[in-house]
């Protein structure tokens, strides 16, 4: 057998390999919705739970891993009212969604937690073993929500 034959089924079992983790890893498993019942919630000052007003929500999940959940909707309360009334979440850092799903720009996010622009809030702690979910807010209402490793998880 010659080595460029074996070089060559080598690189073409490795390309196929290559090509089919990157469609798992971005398209696979993944479910984008537009759920009309979904419900956002956020924890109290007071550590209960409580439903806010949102709506127009695109949702995406994969039942592979917690961590893949994002969601883009609309809240309706202010964020000094919900500074007021609910936990803010400390070291919020959102997650890179796959690159179709447009509606959830993490650089952004981040730039604007950083900055003030945004701010993120406690949905539920531990709503998975080691996991929070995460709400951010703008001013105009446009907020975000992803699953974020809590220090339960590092324990």
């Amino acid at each position: 057998m010659k080595g460029s034959v074996l070089m060559g089924g080598l690189l073409g079992f490795t390309a196929i390999f290559g090509a089919t983790l990157w469609y798992f890893q971005n398209y696979a498993y993944y479910e984008v919705t537009h759920p009309e019942d979904f419900t956002m919630r956020l924890t109290l000052n007071n550590g209960s739970i409580d439903a806010i007003p949102a709506h127009d929500f695109t949702v995406l999940d994969a039942k592979t891993s917690p961590l893949k959940f994002r969601a883009c909707f609309t809240v309706e309360n202010s964020i000094p009212m919900m500074t007021e009334t609910y936990v803010i979440y400390d070291d919020a850092t959102p997650l890179k969604p796959p690159s179709w799903f447009d509606c959830f720009d993490y650089a952004r996010l981040t730039r604007d937690l950083k900055s003030g622009e945004a701010v993120a809030f406690l949905a539920q702690k531990n709503i998975y073993q080691g996991v929070d979910r995460v709400v951010a807010v703008y001013g105009d209402g446009r907020a975000y929500a992803w699953h974020q490793l809590n220090q339960s998880y590092a324990e």
